[in-house]
This record gives structure tokens, sequence and C-alpha cells, in this order.
């Protein structure tokens, strides 16, 4: 696949086979993910990878839907706002990184044949007390990570020129 054709082929999966993930999939995808570009090159970002089936089970305290557990990886994007760099308006950048990082994730699970979904919808500090995060340290994302089950229809995209401004 090329770039564009991962970028199209990427969707949110809500259902997972229960094949394991290879480590070298894995891998390279955490890889990817690091090599992503941050401001100032700081990395204020962190990688929780979770697949112990006792730790999922207890997250579902933190989001509840069932399908989100059946991956057989479940990836928390965490930053660290103290390690990043601050624009001179006062903007800490640690999240906007952290994004950054999180669509590398997914674009290079896609392209290893993978399916993820964006989660953020999720209760911030019983999932910072499960995973046992030090303080400083704020989840940002998770996505489970595993084969797809089911591929949906894509998705409606506005058209280029309802989200382009030319000046």
């Amino acid at each position: 696949m090329n770039f564009y054709e991962v970028i199209k082929k990427r969707c949110s999966i809500r259902s997972y086979k229960p094949n394991p993930v290879e480590e070298e999939k894995l891998n390279r995808i955490l890889e990817a993910a690091r090599m992503a570009p941050s401001a100032a090159n700081r990395q204020p970002i962190c990688f929780v990878i979770i697949k112990d089936e006792k730790t999922k089970q207890q997250l579902k305290r933190v989001y509840d839907e069932k399908w989100f557990y059946t991956a057989p990886i479940i990836v928390c994007v965490c930053s660290i706002p103290e390690k990043a760099w601050i624009r001179s308006d006062g903007r800490n950048y640690a999240d906007i990184d952290a994004a950054i990082a999180m669509d590398h994730l997914i674009l290079a699970a896609t392209e290893e044949g993978l399916a993820t979904c964006w989660v953020a919808a999720f209760k911030v500090s019983i999932l910072k007390s499960l995973l046992k995060l030090p303080p400083g340290m704020e989840p940002i994302a998770m996505t489970p990570i595993g084969y797809p089950q089911d591929i949906p229809e894509p998705t409606y995209r506005k058209p280029i020129e309802d989200i382009v401004k030319n000046i």
C-alpha cells in the first residue's frame, strides 16, 4: 500500500478477531509512533501497551463498550505536559504531540493489516489509577489493535471545498 491508500483504507473498527498480533508488527507500529514529530522534538509522550486479560477486563470501569476488549492489544497514549514545548502565548503542546503520535500509530497499524479505533470517551481518573500512571502523565486516547472481524462501509467526508480556505 502507498501512503494515500493507507489513509483511505484506515477506518474505525469495532469488531476484532481473537488472533494475536505478531510482536514484529507491534514493534514496527510503535516505532512509527516514536518517529512522529513533536514540538521542539520534546517527545512528551508515553505508550502504555495492555495485553493482560485481567487489566483489559478492569478497563470496563473506564470505557464500557464490549467490542473494545475483544482486540488482543489495547494501547493508551499519554502526554507529559511538563516535558512539552510551550508556545509564547502559554499553549502547551503535549496533547497535540500525543495526538500526532497516535495518528502515526493507527496509520502504521493499517499498513500492517491491523485495525484500530480511536477512543477518547473514557473516565480519566479511573484510567490513571488503573494504569498506575505517575503524576504529570495524562491519558489522551486509547485504541484497540487487532485483526478486523468486520469492515464497515466508508464514512462520509466533507468535500474539500468545505474544509479548505484559500487566501
